[in-house]
């Protein structure tokens, strides 16, 4: 299937993986001294920057090659849309998740080391889940269940559908056995709101798109996608219940 598709260059590649982060980023670190001042967590400018630039731009980006190239959605701008066997969801989900949740945890550490590279930051840039009572719960309510809708399900959704559905197939074809490695490259600067976790993000990311691609299946991106990205909001839901 992938021999038919137009490819990318190289340029427009790595400026279509980075821009929206750049653009959310940048949007990310403006708004966070007034989310603070709001008695919000700094967790809460992500999902803004979720909800006013990247769905916004990435989907609207979709639907922009959908119109121009006058092709349909699924099967035209997004690949990977082949079926496969209910049970195969049952299988390569929870291998995803283990291979993900495995790297995350032995490579935790790179995150550490490199964010002391980020001490000139001011504190306040710095994600924080807000998981202390420094915060009311119902300002906690308020962050988590709009966490929930717009980066759990509906960002984790879109990110599948632009990364792993319109730009992974596209590629430049003449980086062959590197194009995963340096989509998954790409894949982690994107997060320009936590750099400090370029290398665990590029080796986490990795299982997901080397299971999409294998399978033609972008579901199996966007189910695993939703369910790591939950794992933030459960343990603030345990956090609020318990406050």
């Amino acid at each position: 299937m992938e021999n038919n598709i137009e490819r990318h260059t190289l340029l427009k590649s790595i400026l279509l993986h980075l821009l929206p982060g750049l653009l959310g980023g940048s949007f990310y670190f403006a708004i966070v001294p007034f989310v603070i001042r709001q008695g919000y967590p700094s967790v809460m400018a992500l999902t803004l920057a979720a909800i006013f630039v990247l769905i916004p731009f990435e989907l609207g980006f979709l639907l922009y090659q959908k119109r121009l190239k006058s092709e349909k959605l699924f099967n035209g701008v997004i690949k990977y849309c082949k079926r496969i066997p209910v049970w195969y969801y049952f299988v390569w989900v929870p291998v995803i998740l283990i291979l993900s949740g495995l790297v995350y945890t032995a490579f935790n550490f790179t995150s550490d080391f490199f964010k002391s590279f980020f001490n000139w930051m001011p504190s306040d840039m710095f994600i924080n889940m807000g998981l202390s009572e420094e915060f009311s719960k119902q300002k906690l309510i308020i962050t988590y269940g709009s966490f929930f809708l717009f980066v759990v399900l509906i960002l984790s959704t879109i990110e599948e559908l632009y990364f792993r559905g319109y730009l992974l197939p596209r590629m430049p074809s003449k980086l062959k056995g590197r194009t995963l490695i340096i989509h998954s490259v790409l894949f982690a600067l994107y997060n320009t709101w936590s750099p400090w976790m370029f290398v665990v993000r590029t080796l986490g990311i990795f299982p997901l798109s080397y299971i999409v691609k294998k399978k033609e299946n972008i579901l199996l991106g966007v189910i695993s996608h939703c369910l790591i990205n939950s794992i933030d909001f459960i343990m603030a839901a345990i956090f609020i219940l318990n406050y």
